[in-house]
């Protein structure tokens, strides 16, 4: 509290002194004209009415730079969680709280993704490397297309099992979608953005490639009231993600792990406030298509 007090505090006093000028500019323009008006000199108002002028100008710049980090700073202020959310710090602090089929046992060691993806040459590192540099991967063959058939039978369940509509989406943002689920400012050294050129040649507005795509999912009803008749709103999305990792450095860098670009689906479901538990509850199901066999791990 004792940082958002120290800027607003600094807020009031820039907005009240700007507030003063602005009336006091207005006052100025109103004794000049009545003084030219009578014939009198004007050169003393007028000095006083340019310096006056100058100090607004820079407050006015000061309190939108004032204004700008006051915003900043409530946009990270996050959510309360739920009670039944536990308290941790790391994943080793995660709890179990559901498992649908049973783990597979192995009579003999089990390799990693890396090592098997290498020994099968469906899995090349060192070619992702010379293409793009680290945290990139290169997938060949049976590999790639296990990679595209998994994203197609899940949009396939949720569409055709499920009832939600697919949705395909721009992987480039404006910084607007980005603010709207808290992407920005937080994130910001964790995004890939570009600049696009403006009308004037110069650099025009920055764009910026989607961490999730939840990011452009939600916003398609940013800014709107939606109607109770129209709810829930059920949308899922497979997209490319791109994260720069920042703050991962010499953390799980061995293969397919935080990688700069990964793919994954995203589903969402908008429903009336009022039974946000019983919907939130409805989701963990989703996923279980009616006769995959397969086995998922769902925790919090």
């Amino acid at each position: 509290m004792a940082g958002f007090q120290a800027i607003e505090q600094e807020r009031k006093s820039v907005q009240t002194r700007t507030q003063e000028l602005q009336a006091a500019r207005n006052q100025f323009a109103k004794r000049i004209g009545q003084a030219k008006g009578q014939g009198e000199d004007v050169s003393a108002l007028m000095a006083e009415s340019t310096r006056a002028n100058a100090e607004l100008s820079d407050l006015e710049k000061r309190l939108e730079t004032v204004q700008t980090r006051l915003q900043d700073f409530l946009l990270g202020v996050p959510n309360v969680p739920h009670e039944s959310v536990p308290l941790g710090d790391s994943p080793e602090k995660n709890v179990e709280v559901r498992r649908f089929g049973a783990p597979r046992s192995f009579d003999f060691a089990v390799k990693d993704h890396v090592d098997v993806g290498a020994v099968l040459g469906m899995l090349d590192l060192e070619v992702a490397v010379k293409i793009s540099g680290a945290r990139f991967a290169l997938m060949k063959g049976s590999l790639a297309r296990l990679h595209r058939a998994i994203a197609q039978f899940m949009l396939d369940v949720h569409t055709q099992e499920h009832g939600y509509t697919e949705i395909y989406a721009p992987y480039l943002v404006n910084a607007a979608s980005m603010r709207g689920t808290g992407q920005l400012p937080k994130f910001e050294e964790d995004l890939f953005a570009v600049q696009r050129a403006g009308a004037d040649g110069k650099g025009g507005e920055k764009l910026y490639l989607i961490p999730t795509a939840e990011v452009p999912v939600t916003n398609i009803v940013r800014g709107e009231i939606v109607s109770g008749e129209r709810l829930p709103l059920k949308f899922v999305c497979h997209s490319p993600c791109f994260r720069s990792e920042a703050g991962s450095y010499g953390k799980d860098t061995r293969g397919m792990i935080r990688q700069h670009q990964f793919d994954k689906w995203n589903w969402s479901r908008s429903a009336i406030r009022r039974s946000p538990t019983r919907r939130w509850r409805r989701l963990p199901a989703t996923p279980r298509p009616s006769s995959s066999g397969s086995t998922f791990r769902i925790g919090s």
